[in-house]
């Protein structure tokens, strides 16, 4: 296996393998090349322990140039939702506004919910009927009493004319009578 990762099958010197490959790689790179001391110790070769260093400072900064810039995409995403949540706030006053608007009727310049007018406007409807029929009511009634009263003068009228015929049917026959009586007497 050491000879597998060392080989120049791979066509790569270990410099350039520390050079090209990921973080986990160089350090199984170097692992297999450097040299048993001891059982548990190793000797690597200090040009090596720097390129892994530096790869190592390369990938932190790397690193903490792509935390950073998503700490400030964070931040804009934030400074963003925030916006947003301050536009939905004043989008549902707005809303709200609207809906107390449409809702609302203005009569006489007093604003009236929409039931309240309605409820208003048929009061206001039934009472006008009310009065209608009232109005109606005493209008037939009035009718019919003009109606009575000119018949019963009709009919008062007939008797006066009756009785002005039988006065003067009465008058009449008075004269006839008296002048009957005067010329008896003068004869």
């Amino acid at each position: 296996m050491f000879w597998a990762f060392s080989s120049p099958l791979f066509g790569q010197t270990l410099q350039q393998k520390l050079k090209t490959a990921p973080l986990d790689s160089q350090f199984v790179y170097l692992n297999l090349q450097s040299r048993n001391q001891d059982k548990d110790f190793k000797i690597i070769r200090k040009t090596n322990l720097d390129i892994i260093r530096q790869n190592v400072k390369d990938s932190l900064s790397i690193y903490k140039k792509q935390i950073s810039g998503l700490k400030g995409d964070a931040s804009s995403t934030e400074g963003s939702l925030q916006s947003l949540q301050d536009s939905v706030t004043n989008l549902s006053a707005a809303l709200q506004t609207e809906q107390q608007k449409t809702d609302s009727i203005s009569f006489l310049g007093i604003q009236f919910s929409k039931s309240s007018y309605h409820t208003m406007v048929w009061v206001i409807i039934i009472v006008l009927a009310i009065a209608l029929f009232g109005i109606l009511a005493a209008f037939r009634k009035a009718k019919v009493d003009t109606e009575e009263s000119k018949h019963t003068v009709d009919e008062l009228q007939e008797e006066l004319q009756t009785l002005r015929k039988k006065s003067m049917e009465r008058e009449q026959l008075l004269k006839r009578q008296l002048l009957d009586e005067q010329l008896k007497r003068n004869s």
